[in-house]
């Protein structure tokens, strides 16, 4: 039964896709093309939308998003495979019947220009997924006992920092260090910064930390 309902799913999304000229189809597939390479925040199904309109093409709400989400996941699969055209419109063809020959063409010839930027995209979001640093706080203490980095009666730093995980959870984590430590550790962060901000300029990424 499931496995017929998502049959089912991806028939009414390649009916929904059907309806769209040539045209139409490849605007839809570079704004989601676009976003996959990091070069947008997101997919703006209204603007699709809007731009459907005003070509005399009314998409009703649940049918748009159906068309972008069965894009999105088509090309970061195929992204994540490293797939060439000629495997993307084969495993189409194998998913369903109903694909025309023209919709079948604009899908091969912009992954054909854009699947290489996808896969090398999903490589940098790949090794950026550790953990996404979204605060920091710092707080200096006097140390009443004595451990590896802490010595009777001196100032240690207690650092607290909340990070995303892939998953999307926010945890906390907290790390107790000597000032020097400390100094060294602020540095190491400013450095990276400099270096992440030169390195990812052009790229839609955030910059992450790693301790």
């Amino acid at each position: 039964m499931r496995a017929s309902e998502e049959a089912c799913g991806i028939g009414n999304s390649v009916d929904n896709i059907c309806r769209l000229s040539p045209d139409l189809l490849a605007e839809a597939c570079l704004h989601i093309l676009i976003y996959l390479q990091g070069q947008g925040r997101g997919v703006d199904s209204a603007e699709i939308s809007d731009r459907f309109q005003s070509a005399g093409v009314r998409v009703e709400h649940e049918a748009l998003q159906s068309i972008i989400r069965f894009l999105l996941l088509t090309f970061r699969s195929a992204g994540k495979s490293n797939i060439s055209g000629d495997e993307l419109v084969s495993r189409l063809e194998d998913g369903s019947s109903k694909w025309p020959k023209a919709s079948l063409q604009v899908l091969h010839r912009l992954w054909t220009e854009h699947g290489a930027s996808v896969h090398a995209q999903q490589d940098v979001q790949a090794i950026l997924s550790i953990g996404q640093l979204v605060d920091m706080q710092w707080k200096l203490s006097m140390a009443v006992s004595s451990d590896t980095c802490r010595s009777l009666n001196s100032p240690y730093v207690c650092l607290l920092l909340k990070v995303v995980e892939p998953s999307g959870h926010i945890c906390q984590r907290s790390f107790e260090m000597t000032i020097p430590q400390f100094q060294v550790r602020i540095h190491c962060i400013n450095l990276n910064v400099v270096l992440l901000a030169s390195f990812i300029t052009g790229w839609n990424c955030e910059i992450f930390f790693f301790f």
